[in-house]
Formats: structure tokens, C-alpha cells, sequence
């Protein structure tokens, strides 16, 4: 079992959303997220006083799958998330986690049953 993590644009959600039911991967939490962005943040002016936007608006899934579903999960995840056919600097990033127990506490199931 992995836990994955994607952290992505909040506009490319239903997207991914979409992607991953084609892959069959239909369980997933959305958070809400702010990613510090450490490259050449960009400077702004407010009331005559610089600073510099440095936290962007994300959204992180947490997706929990069996390891047969890892690599169409990636794929689904890269392939739309990604803008453009190069991608761009701020299209997020994905992590892959073991897993070392899942329980369902509705069914009162646990371990790769449970997902």
C-alpha cells in the first residue's frame, strides 16, 4: 500500500479528479494548501510599502491506493497536472509514501482490504 500525495494548482482539481476515475482510482481527500514558492519570488507594491508574495494557493490530494494502482495513479496525476506539453515551474509536485496499515472504520476492515 502508498500513500501519495500530489500538491497541484487549484485549477487543474477537476481535472485530476477526472483523470484518476478513468484509472479507476475513486477515493481521494482534497486539502487546501499554501506552497512557499523559494524562486525568484515576485515582488509587489501595496500602499507604496514592496513585498514579496511568497506563499502560493495549492490543493494536496491524499490518495491511498494498493501497489498495482501506484504507477496508473502517477501517470493520471503527471499527464494533467502538467501545463502545457514542457510543463512550468509551480505544476506541483507528487510524493509516494509506503503505507504500513490502513482501517476502515465504517466496515471494520484493515490492511490492503481496507483501501
Amino acid at each position: 500500500m502508498k500513500l501519495i500525495i500530489a500538491t497541484i494548482q487549484p485549477t487543474k482539481v477537476e481535472a485530476v479528479r477526472l483523470a484518476l476515475l478513468r484509472a479507476e482510482v475513486n477515493r481521494m481527500t482534497v486539502c487546501d494548501a499554501q506552497a512557499y514558492k523559494h524562486r525568484s519570488p515576485d515582488a509587489d507594491v501595496y500602499r507604496g510599502h514592496g513585498f514579496t508574495k511568497e506563499l502560493m494557493r495549492r490543493v494536496e490530494l491524499h490518495i491511498v491506493v494498493n501497489d498495482d494502482f501506484v504507477d496508473r495513479t502517477l501517470q493520471a496525476i503527471a499527464e494533467v497536472a502538467r501545463t502545457g506539453p514542457e510543463g512550468t515551474l509551480g505544476d506541483g509536485k507528487v510524493f509516494v509514501l509506503p503505507l504500513v496499515d490502513v482501517i476502515d472504520i465504517s466496515e471494520a476492515t484493515r490492511g490492503p482490504g481496507a483501501v
